[in-house]
């Protein structure tokens, strides 16, 4: 259920704050509900019109043991999967009177697969497997330190952990070290990599560790607020190979005015994703279909 339509093209439409228990500091997500009938020309546009980082549209499932069916759109294409779009959109079907098969959890389905979302505290999703993970191969790993304007001394560890996106993870010595890195935007080329950083004083104004997210599509390049699915990348290979502790909340977006959280666990060998996630806007959007 994603709530009855109000009109001739008329569809509900939520606008949630991800990774922030107050709204307005984490990363926003639109919504689209019953999006059944609308094209791809359609979703594609929507997603570029709010130009927002991600857009999702949800649809009754094809798989019997999800509760939903989420296509996550950017402004420049679809995703298989998204972190902050997956607690997002849980929130916003279970806002709209979405009754999850199981009470203490939602099962998304989305191109990647099905995803678990726990429901408690806060949501968080079950991390899903890297699609691919190991060593980054030596000439791009050359052109990321580029990109990055970073010596290479100050990089403890760098590892693909593409969980869908395409993301590269880089480890640097300390929190303040991610914080001051200044991108060099004319050569992120197609890069899609996060760093992140412990704070020397685990707990600093409520975070253990910093992170940061670039993304560059050949044309345009960014930072993005708070990333669910970076992160999970993140814990998979730092928690899994035992130089972050398997419990940690990490800082995000404070180079981008923004000052997200993102709840870590590694529970029974499983990583857990999760954030306080917020309904800043609801009401309908008109779109053809």
């Amino acid at each position: 259920m994603t709530g009855p339509r109000t009109g001739a093209g008329q569809r509900r439409f939520s606008q949630v704050d991800v990774f922030s228990a107050h709204g307005l500091r984490g990363n926003p997500l639109a919504v689209v509900h019953d999006a059944d009938g609308l094209d791809e020309e359609t979703l594609a546009q929507f997603a570029r019109w709010t130009n927002l980082s991600e857009t999702t549209f949800l649809l009754p499932p094809t798989d019997p043991a999800a509760d939903y069916r989420v296509r996550i759109f950017t402004t420049g294409g679809e995703l298989p999967f998204a972190g902050h779009p997956t607690l997002g959109s849980a929130h916003a079907w279970l806002e709209a009177g979405g009754t999850p098969g199981r009470p203490d959890v939602v099962v998304q389905e989305c191109g990647l697969g099905l995803v678990t979302v726990r429901r408690g505290e806060r949501l968080a999703f079950a991390a899903p497997p890297l699609i691919r993970a190991g060593d980054v191969e030596p000439a791009r790993a050359r052109e990321i330190l580029a990109a990055l304007d970073l010596d290479p001394a100050r990089v403890r560890g760098m590892a693909w952990i593409d969980n869908g996106p395409g993301w590269i993870g880089l480890e640097l010595a300390s929190a303040e070290e991610v914080l001051a890195v200044e991108p060099v935007p004319a050569l992120a080329g197609l890069l899609k990599v996060g760093l992140v950083g412990r704070w020397a004083d685990p707990g600093t104004a409520g975070k253990d560790v910093e992170v940061r997210a670039f993304y560059g599509d050949g044309t345009d390049f960014g930072e993005d607020p708070v990333t669910g699915s970076l992160n999970a990348g993140l814990a998979q290979w730092l928690v899994g190979s035992g130089r972050l502790p398997d419990r940690y909340v990490a800082g995000q977006g404070v180079r981008r005015h923004r000052d997200g959280r993102v709840h870590v666990e590694r529970r029974d060998g499983q990583v857990w994703v999760g954030g306080d996630t917020v309904t800043t806007v609801s009401g309908t959007v008109r779109l053809p279909g």
